[in-house]
């Protein structure tokens, strides 16, 4: 048996919150991500012929064994930044990935990218809103994530399923 309040607490440190954000790592993650964009800046052209599936790329010319091991490296390495700076939020990747891709309407990763990418600021500043002026704190972030995540990824799975 655990205390509500110890509860809580442990709660509220495991769950991911922008506003218990470590910012003690905040300068060297900013070096970590500067440093891995010239790292995979040539090969995201290349993302546009992998999603075709290993086959038709290696038929393209594309060394698709490498090349997903260094995707896999890389999303590994800015995963781990991003958790160690505010948390884990299950649902973010499925949200942004799967609106980003609904509202853009197209399969170039270039363009997907910059949309995941915005949907997630405004995913995150929204969520942070929300948290702040509606909850009143009353909630943490990653919750509200997960909650609206759970749905969508609830909704998806009934829309496949047809």
């Amino acid at each position: 048996m655990i205390d509500p309040n110890e509860f809580l607490a442990v709660q509220s440190k495991m769950m991911a919150s922008l506003n218990n954000m470590n910012t003690d790592i905040l300068i060297i993650a900013s070096i970590m991500i500067i440093a891995i964009m010239p790292f995979i800046y040539d090969d995201i052209k290349y993302l546009d012929v992998l999603s075709l599936g290993r086959e038709q790329a290696i038929n393209l010319g594309v060394d698709y064994d490498r090349l997903v091991k260094k995707m896999i490296i890389v999303i590994s390495v800015l995963v781990s930044i991003s958790t160690a700076l505010i948390g884990p939020m299950t649902f973010l990747g499925l949200i942004v990935a799967n609106i980003a891709r609904e509202s853009m309407k197209t399969y170039k990763h270039t363009y997907l990218i910059l949309g995941a990418t915005l949907v997630s600021m405004i995913t995150l500043i929204g969520g942070q809103f929300f948290v702040q002026h509606i909850f009143k704190f009353n909630t943490t972030l990653s919750v509200i994530i997960n909650f609206i995540g759970g749905i969508y990824f609830i909704q998806l799975l009934l829309k496949e399923s047809k």
